[in-house]
């Protein structure tokens, strides 16, 4: 079991390098050596893969668009159907990974609305530019940066979007914040985040490949709560969206910490683990 850094910055650093090696889900090189799911993840017909990344969006969406923005997702829902876009809207989506999300986006927003793809793997960045180059997407701009400083300037955007990227982050607070900063009043943050129902066992905070996993950096729903509170939301809901057995996460990258636990902390955990859907609202 890899241990997770205690900086920061080294923990941004290792979860790059996870997520560039997980480019390999589209380039056909062995399972062991991809990211958190396998090559059927995100299409509405897998039946394997990983629990938390498969099964999100319906063939009606997927119909379109390049089969590599789909093999490139790392998310736990999809949050362009929660977002309740408008033609016209701008809309962010943080950690946008191979783009699906922000080419879903740009199409429920039309030619008079624009959607921005904020990401920091380089090697994910180059992915989305060719899918959107492969679907004849004119209204999109990817945009490389760290979720903790968006690099766009105050009310820039209507809504705010995230498929299974802020609970990645070591500062979530933060990361809050800048949605905030970002969006015009009335704006929407809209995010699908896998969030536990309980409080999570040390030995899991500490696992790397369990935080690459989008399971270890799962903040506590009360938690989470307080955080968009104290950043400015109103409005706040949480939709539980899908619930995960231990046997589940443990796929899903926690095997090692899940083994370390006792019978007992394992029959806690079960089912404490969620996909949720995220609203809240600047006022």
């Amino acid at each position: 079991m890899t241990t997770r850094p205690a900086d920061d910055e080294q923990l941004r650093t290792l979860v790059q390098e996870r997520y560039t090696q997980s480019i390999a889900v589209v380039s056909g090189q062995p399972a062991q050596e991809r990211g958190c799911c396998d090559s059927g993840c995100c299409t509405s017909t897998s039946t394997s893969g990983d629990p938390i990344t498969s099964n999100l969006y319906s063939e009606t969406e997927l119909n379109g668009l390049p089969i590599a923005a789909a093999l490139a997702s790392r998310g736990c829902g999809n949050p362009t159907a929660l977002a309740e876009l408008h033609a016209g809207e701008k809309v962010l989506d943080l950690g946008s990974g191979g783009g699906i999300d922000v080419l879903l986006s740009a199409q429920r927003v039309g030619p008079t609305g624009f959607a921005y793809g904020l990401d920091m793997t380089d090697a994910m960045l180059a992915v989305a530019e060719r899918n959107r180059v492969e679907s004849g997407v004119e209204n999109v701009k990817f945009l490389k940066g760290i979720i903790e400083a968006i690099p766009l300037p105050e009310q820039s955007v209507d809504a705010v979007i995230s498929n299974c990227v802020i609970n990645l982050s070591a500062d979530k607070g933060q990361v809050l914040r800048e949605a905030y900063r970002v969006l015009n009043a009335g704006g929407r943050f809209s995010v699908s985040d896998i969030v536990i129902q309980g409080q999570l066992p040390e030995v899991i905070q500490k696992d790397m490949e369990a935080w690459a996993g989008c399971i270890a950096g799962a903040l506590e729903e009360e938690t989470y709560r307080r955080l968009l509170t104290e950043a400015g939301f109103t409005a706040i809901e949480f939709e539980v969206t899908r619930r995960y057995s231990v046997q589940e996460v443990a796929e899903s990258g926690a095997s090692a910490s899940i083994a370390a636990l006792s019978q007992v902390e394992r029959d806690e955990l079960e089912s404490k683990f969620v996909s949720a859907f995220i609203r809240a609202q600047k006022p």
